[in-house]
């Protein structure tokens, strides 16, 4: 008996130790202190975008008329617009009224909030949290950034918040948002930090903080904080299918939105660095195609003619792994980190190039460049079954018009593989590089092709609408599904 108990207490003392790890579980948090100290800094803000009005003035007999002219149906209708006339008077557009959040960040009366917040205003009223209200002066906004920063004058010092950092904000993190949602002023939510670096086509300059705080209309603007109070964020777009919060919130990093305003106030503009290539997605058979050993980094798809990368020597088909030793795992990494340094900033960029690392010194041109093309032409001629599963031919000067003047390439005239269609090929399509050589006629089309092996991937920079981009796919042996 006493030999079977202490089998069955060794058994269960195994069971337990091989119990998975729970995650550390300490208590929900308390963000009432938080709430406290934070909240008097954070303001409410409402906009007002004036609207035309019809201005009546009382005639001798008490009653309302128009503006002058307006009962003069004699004055021609070109010459009205002299005498301030509307067009038709029951066209007068009333106020447009708009509603936001903002926090101090300087005892001085200086307010962080959204671009979008006081685009467009004619008036903007701030109300603080002991019911003060102030009327702001627009210092500056960016809408790249989707920052603008206000001023108030007050008696006395002003409270204010104090930044932390986004850098060292991990996923799981909790973090508490204080806004004016719906204009309920001083509401706040709690959550936790879900990811970072999500981007944004709007703000493609901004490396966003995923949360899962509640966060609606009025909320914009607001510091997302993190537990010691630190403002680590500015809430600025939800991701919503019916416009309100479904737990996707996304704020602007501390980093970038200080960055911003440094400069608005100094300057009144912000400036940011271009690098001069047009970036893409590095797929798996893109991978395969370009020798890396994973899909990883930003595959450059057009460099700009005398751009900062042209310059230093990138090339159409290099995948960028690293910008100032920073790793780029998706292409959306690039432009926050190139966007973050001012014109004549010189920085370093490595990349893959046919299985190769190399590194690239390059001084970062200003964000607002043009680029050109030169036309080479060649003669057409219609070449017959290939690897690639493509007809193509070379194209003449008026066809190369009609297609936006690439530079160089053969016009794909038909498709035979199914391969190709899936990957996204369509007749009309130019070729302008086959696995990172440049196509420039149809010999070098051939050329290139015979060395194509079947079932191993191909990577084409095509040229559509304007714009080349790589499509990567396997050509397969006919006889294979």
């Amino acid at each position: 008996m006493k030999q079977r108990f202490t089998l069955r207490f060794v058994a269960l003392l195994i069971s337990l130790v091989s119990l998975p790890l729970a995650a550390k579980v300490s208590g929900l948090p308390d963000f009432t202190e938080l709430v406290e100290k934070a909240g008097p800094a954070v303001v409410n803000i409402r906009v007002t975008q004036f609207g035309t009005r019809r201005q009546a003035t009382p005639d001798q007999n008490g009653a309302r008329r128009g503006q002058q002219g307006e009962n003069h149906p004699e004055i021609p209708e070109l010459f009205k617009r002299y005498f301030n006339v509307p067009k038709d008077p029951r066209s007068a557009q009333p106020d447009r009224m708009g509603a936001g959040s903002g926090f101090i960040y300087a005892a001085d009366g200086y307010i962080l909030t959204n671009h979008h917040v006081v685009a467009e205003a004619d008036e903007i009223i701030v109300r603080m949290a002991d019911r003060r209200e102030f009327e702001a002066k627009l210092i500056g906004s960016d809408e790249s950034s989707d920052i603008a920063v206000l001023k108030i004058e007050a008696e006395n010092d002003l409270p204010f918040l104090r930044m932390g950092e986004s850098e060292t904000v991990k996923p799981g993190e909790w973090v508490a948002a204080i806004g004016s949602p719906f204009n309920f002023e001083q509401s706040v939510t709690a959550g936790i930090v879900s990811a970072k670096g999500r981007s944004n086509q709007a703000q493609r300059y901004v490396p966003f903080i995923q949360t899962d705080v509640a966060i609606n209309r009025g909320n914009s603007g607001g510091p997302l904080l993190n537990m010691e109070g630190e403002v680590i964020g500015i809430n600025s777009w939800i991701l919503s299918s019916n416009g309100g919060y479904i737990g996707l919130s996304f704020s602007i990093p501390i980093e970038v939105a200080a960055s911003t305003a440094k400069q608005l106030r100094e300057t009144g503009k912000v400036e940011r660095g271009l690098l001069g290539v047009v970036v893409g997605v590095v797929s798996r058979e893109m991978a395969e195609a370009l020798e890396l050993d994973r899909p990883v980094g930003a595959l450059v798809n057009e460099i700009t003619p005398d751009g900062s990368a042209d310059r230093a020597g990138l090339e159409p088909g290099d995948v960028i792994l690293a910008f100032n030793d920073v790793p780029i795992e998706t292409w959306n990494d690039l432009p926050p980190l190139v966007g973050a340094n001012p014109p004549g900033t010189e920085a370093k960029v490595r990349v893959s190039r046919e299985g190769k690392e190399k590194t690239f010194d390059v001084t970062l041109d200003a964000l607002d460049g043009g680029s050109t093309n030169t036309i080479t032409e060649q003669s057409n001629k219609a070449n017959s079954e290939n690897a690639l599963g493509l007809v193509v031919e070379n194209i003449d000067s008026e066809r190369r018009r009609e297609l936006g003047d690439p530079q160089g390439g053969v016009v794909i005239t038909d498709i035979e593989s199914d391969d190709a269609w899936r990957a996204g090929l369509r007749p009309g399509d130019v070729i302008l590089m086959i696995n990172n050589r440049d196509v420039e006629n149809m010999d070098d089309f051939e050329a290139l092709v015979k060395k194509i092996e079947r079932n191993h991937a191909v990577a084409l920079r095509v040229w559509r609408n304007g714009t080349a981009n790589f499509i990567a796919y396997t050509p397969r042996d006919k006889n294979e599904g």
